[in-house]
C-alpha cells in the first residue's frame, strides 16, 4: 500500500483509523461513548441559528457536558437539560471596551460585582473578561490599568470560587487593536494579579494567527491556562483537512498538562444546512475525543 492509499483509506502507519471529523465527510460516524479525557464544550454564538433547547438536544446527543457563552436569560434553559454552563458571559461591556482603560473600570466593577453571586446561585464557576482596545493605551499603562480594575473584583471572586478568564484574541485578523493578542501580555497580567481565580482564556485560533507554537505554549504556560477554544486556521471553521491545525495533538498536550477544565468548539461552519452544520460539531468533538 502505498502513502495515497494509505491516506485514501484513512488507514496511518500506525495502525489508527483517521478520525471521521478529518476526512471532511458528512457522515454519521459516531463512537459508543467518549473517551472522558477532555471535557467538551460547544460556544452558543456559533450554533445560534439554533434554539438554546435544540442546541442542548444536540450537545446531549453527541456528548457535549456544557454550552460556553452563555448569558443569564438562557442559564435555566441550559440548566433544566442537565448540562452546564462552561463558560459565563455578559457582564462585560463589550470586547473594544475592556480593563485597560480606566475610564470603564467604574462600569465594569459594578457590572461584575452583581453578576457574580448570580453566578453562585445558579452553581456556574467561569466568567469572561476582555482588556479592551489600545487606542492610545501603550501596553504597559494597560497591564497597569487591567491590574488596578481587575483587582477590585477578584476578592469577590475568590470568596465565590469564581474564575475569570480574560480572552487572548488575534489583532491581526479579526480583532484590529486589541490589547491582550499576545501570550506573553496575558501571562504578565497573570502574573502581576498573582491569584488563583484569574486566567487565561487560550483561544487556538488566535493564538496560532498571532504566534503559533501551539502545543509547547500549552505545556510551558498551562498553569495560566483555564480554559480553550477552537476553530480551524485559517477561515475560523471545520477542524478538518482544509485548515492547518492538527487538533489531535493539540488535545493530547492539553489533556498531558492534567487540565481539569473545558475545550469548547468556537468554530463557524462553512456549510449551509442545518444538519451539514450539525455533523460539523459531531465532527470536531469526535476529533477533540482523544
Amino acid at each position: 500500500m502505498n502513502r495515497r492509499d494509505v491516506i485514501k483509506t484513512g488507514i496511518l502507519a500506525s495502525g489508527c483509523l483517521i478520525h471521521p471529523g478529518l476526512s471532511g465527510n458528512i457522515e454519521n460516524v459516531k463512537p459508543t461513548n467518549l473517551k472522558g479525557n477532555i471535557r467538551h464544550a460547544v460556544c452558543q454564538w456559533t450554533y445560534d441559528f439554533l434554539s438554546i433547547d435544540d442546541l442542548c438536544i444536540l450537545s446531549k446527543d453527541i456528548g457535549i457536558e456544557a454550552i460556553d457563552l452563555v448569558e443569564p436569560g438562557d442559564w435555566d434553559t441550559v440548566k433544566r437539560h442537565g448540562l452546564t454552563v462552561s463558560m459565563c458571559s455578559g457582564a462585560e461591556i463589550g470586547l473594544t471596551k475592556g480593563w485597560n482603560d480606566t475610564q470603564y473600570h467604574t462600569t465594569l466593577i459594578q457590572r461584575y460585582t452583581d453578576y457574580m453571586p448570580g453566578m453562585t446561585k445558579a452553581g456556574f464557576t467561569n466568567l469572561i473578561c476582555f482588556s479592551g482596545n489600545r487606542g492610545s493605551i501603550d501596553d504597559e499603562i494597560g497591564l497597569n490599568n487591567c491590574v488596578d480594575g481587575l483587582s477590585k473584583i477578584l476578592p469577590m471572586a475568590e470568596k465565590l470560587g469564581i474564575t475569570i478568564h480574560m480572552e487572548i484574541l488575534n489583532s491581526k485578523v479579526d480583532h484590529k487593536g486589541y490589547m491582550c493578542d499576545k501570550n506573553s501580555w496575558g501571562i504578565e497580567l497573570c502574573k502581576r494579579l498573582d491569584s488563583p481565580n484569574f486566567k487565561l482564556l487560550f483561544d487556538i485560533y488566535h493564538v496560532q494567527i498571532m504566534e503559533g507554537d501551539i502545543i509547547r505554549n500549552i505545556r510551558q504556560h498551562a498553569q495560566y491556562y483555564g480554559h480553550y477554544h477552537t476553530a480551524g486556521v485559517p477561515g475560523r471553521n471545520e477542524l478538518d483537512q482544509h485548515q492547518e491545525l492538527y487538533y489531535p495533538a493539540i488535545m493530547q498536550a492539553i489533556h498531558q498538562t492534567g487540565f481539569k477544565g473545558y475545550v469548547a468548539q468556537e468554530f463557524m461552519s462553512k456549510f449551509k444546512d442545518t444538519e451539514a452544520k450539525k455533523q460539523s460539531l459531531r465532527d470536531a468533538i469526535y476529533l477533540c475525543d482523544i
